[in-house]
């Protein structure tokens, strides 16, 4: 899950080494484009597929997914490397050939720059036919990526906790949201919030906050025409302005830079901790927590953002990593036909909870209270994705990648640092201006 930004120079260097090794694909590699196999039996070699995932690869949840795709391509051999630092190696890796077969495109890498690095996988409109979310890895015409799941964002919460500090419903605006995390002081024994300041990336979930509060689809677009994304009544500064009032009110753990994300999931499972916001992703991971601590895994819930509009929640819908072919790799259509069936067939989005790309796929029972609630989930727009990471890459902000601005916004809150909240926003904003005139696009 961390995303880290990649700085300017090392994105020109990736840019030109693919170029003067022939990035745009060579006999050797296969040409540039994979298309999905027709014939299962025909499709040969051995690939590797790098994942983020380092507990799927080391408990063989994912071999047990490869067997079963050997079922259909028989000839393939699949093996995977689980990277915990993904970003941090792989953007590193993109400076050769080697890295991987079938990847996880890196934040980093700037749209324009998809063809660079990975074989098409057919034309945006017949894949947009099939798979939502597909425009955020479309550069002329052409497909570079496909999300395997979307994310949906809230609170993921212990049930009995809330519910021994007397609250029974949603809260339905930032106040309510305060009050209810107070009442889990008072009540409980539990930690109201945990931060996950330490390992960092568990941070950059409160840009999702994008169209919680505005129900604006086109809400994480916005940035890329606005001088100042963090200005009042917008998504970014509410939902900033709750993480800071949560640590400034002392409703977090008391010291940040002591947390563990993998001991959070313990944590929250058991009722030591109360609430964390994150991707609908974690719901799975917090249920597995709890029965692993021999707890109800129905104990752990998940909740929208505390805001509605015209009286509904809302919450947005985001792709989640998007899967890719190495332009390089010797075995394109073994790659293209592992994308192809985790994607449509495993099971794996199921698995998780999470919410299919595949149109017309099964939707995560995990996320029923929400339907049921008539919660709006808003699919959020990627038009202007690559426009506003080359801002945030030239801002040095890390909006959409990098734990650092609210590292820095929970160190004023808690008074490890000088400053008020406000001044915090100012100093965004003005990077933020700043990089909009200077950015490269």
């Amino acid at each position: 899950m961390k995303r880290t930004a990649l700085a300017g120079s090392l994105l020109a260097a990736m840019a030109l080494l693919a170029t003067s090794c022939g990035g745009g694909g060579s006999s050797s590699s296969g040409g540039d484009s994979a298309a999905s196999p027709t014939d299962p039996a025909a499709v040969t070699g051995d690939i590797k597929v790098l994942t983020q995932r380092t507990d799927l690869v080391q408990d063989g949840t994912l071999k047990k997914y490869a067997a079963r795709f050997n079922e259909i391509y028989p000839k393939v051999h699949v093996t995977f490397e689980g990277i915990t630092d993904y970003e941090g190696e792989v953007k590193i890796r993109m400076n050769t050939s080697n890295y991987g077969d079938v990847l996880m495109i890196p934040a980093a890498v700037k749209t324009d720059d998809y063809p660079k690095f990975f074989a098409s996988l057919g034309s945006a409109g017949e894949l947009a036919k099939k798979y939502t979310f597909t425009e955020k890895a479309t550069v002329g015409g052409k497909v570079y990526g496909i999300a395997n799941f979307a994310n949906a964002d809230g609170f993921v919460y212990n049930k009995d906790v809330w519910q021994q500090a007397g609250i029974t419903d949603w809260p339905t605006t930032p106040e309510e949201f305060l009050a209810d995390l107070r009442a889990v002081k008072a009540k409980t024994g539990a930690t109201p919030y945990y931060t996950n300041y330490k390992d960092g990336w568990p941070l950059t979930a409160w840009t999702q906050v994008q169209g919680a509060v505005t129900c604006d689809p086109a809400a994480t677009d916005e940035p890329a025409g606005d001088p100042d994304p963090w200005k009042p009544g917008g998504d970014l500064n509410t939902g900033d302005t709750l993480l800071y009032d949560i640590v400034h009110d002392k409703l977090s753990e008391p010291d940040p830079t002591t947390t563990n994300w993998e001991n959070s999931k313990s944590l929250l499972a058991t009722g030591k901790i109360g609430t964390m916001w994150l991707g609908s992703w974690a719901i799975v991971q917090m249920q597995d927590a709890a029965k692993k601590a021999g707890r109800d895994p129905a104990e752990i819930g998940y909740m929208p953002f505390p805001s509605q509009k015209d009286g509904k929640f809302c919450t947005p819908v985001a792709p989640d990593y998007q899967e890719a072919v190495n332009i390089h790799s010797s075995h394109k259509a073994a790659a293209r036909a592992w994308i192809d069936w985790f994607t449509d067939k495993s099971g794996y989005v199921q698995d998780n909870q999470a919410v299919p790309t595949l149109r017309g796929g099964q939707q995560p029972t995990a996320l029923k209270p929400f339907q049921d609630a008539g919660v709006r989930f808003v699919e959020m727009s990627q038009a202007k994705a690559a426009t506003v990471t080359a801002i945030d890459n030239q801002s040095e902000i890390g909006m959409t990648d990098k734990p650092d601005y609210r590292r820095h916004l929970i160190d004023v809150a808690r008074g490890a640092a000088g400053g008020d909240l406000q001044g915090v926003f100012d100093d965004l904003a003005k990077k933020w201006a700043s990089a909009q005139k200077t950015a490269s696009l």
